[in-house]
């Protein structure tokens, strides 16, 4: 065998950077705090091909936004509640589907659900298992939002993103807050990324665990972001009932527009969304 041609490392200054890479990499992992959840909310989708969500669940909201704005994102979508957009699949997952076609003057359709109404909670593990569409232009998304949205109004509410994804980008989702102060593009957020991997080729679980004075972001049990009141550059507004909302977007400020190599329909796979709170 040729030996190695480059001088050897004094075994002292070795030894240090050994302990400089192992120190680096330690402060880098997120410690993750043990926490006693019980389940209290849950959607398992488990209904035959074509089934609406259920109402006593989920709410549908329709069009294009109350201000004609793309729901404030310049997104393209019309949402509606046909099942063609959003239904169970028949293999126990809900399909959110955007499609491209011509309706009510939009020239694509997709679905958002939520749960405002009907269930909401302040605190606890909120969590989905999903498999994201993708494609530039394609906006998967689910999320929290305060449900005094439609007394205070939005971000004074507060808003929680535990899954947002730019389809063009299929390898890489963000976590994000908004707030008073901190809101649109100076939310505080961070990406979690696949090196060799894409979300739209198999089913992730997609979590938060909220506290009092915290929100820690997961992804299958990785724990990547955590945020506390000393991070955030405004109020803390974290600390009432959120809902729940899942989508898909089509367009919009966040991300672009649909372009000819975007492939349509594009569906987002939901298999569960479970909601838990901490106990003991």
């Amino acid at each position: 065998m040729k030996k190695n041609s480059k001088k050897m490392v004094p075994l002292a200054i070795y030894s240090l950077l050994l302990i400089t890479l192992f120190g680096c990499q330690k402060d880098n992992v997120q410690k993750i705090e043990q926490r006693n959840w019980q389940l209290v909310w849950s959607d398992e989708f488990n209904g035959v091909a074509g089934e609406s969500p259920d109402a006593a669940k989920w709410k549908f909201d329709i069009g294009v936004g109350p201000n004609n704005d793309g729901w404030g994102n310049s997104e393209l979508e019309y949402y509606t509640d046909r099942t063609t957009n959003v239904s169970t699949d028949g293999n126990g997952n809900l399909a959110i589907t955007a499609k491209k076609e011509l309706y009510s003057g939009s020239g694509f359709t997709s679905a958002r659900i939520k749960t405002i109404g009907l269930f909401d909670q302040p605190y606890g593990r909120f969590e989905a298992r999903i498999k994201t569409p993708w494609g530039p232009g394609v906006w998967p998304a689910f999320w929290l939002l305060g449900s005094n949205v439609d007394t205070i109004g939005w971000p004074q509410c507060g808003e929680i993103d535990i899954l947002e994804l730019r389809g063009q980008k299929p390898n890489i989702m963000n976590g994000t807050v908004h707030g008073p102060g901190y809101s649109g593009a100076a939310s505080i957020t961070k990406s979690f990324a696949f090196a060799n991997d894409r979300f739209d080729v198999d089913f992730h679980v997609f979590a938060v665990e909220w506290g009092k004075d915290y929100i820690d972001f997961f992804v299958d049990n990785t724990l990547y972001q955590k945020i506390t009141p000393g991070n955030i550059t405004g109020d803390w507004v974290f600390d009432h009932p959120f809902f729940i909302l899942l989508n898909v977007a089509v367009g919009g400020n966040y991300l672009g527009f649909p372009t000819s190599q975007t492939p349509f329909p594009q569906s987002m796979l939901i298999d569960y969304v479970k909601v838990y709170k901490e106990v003991g």
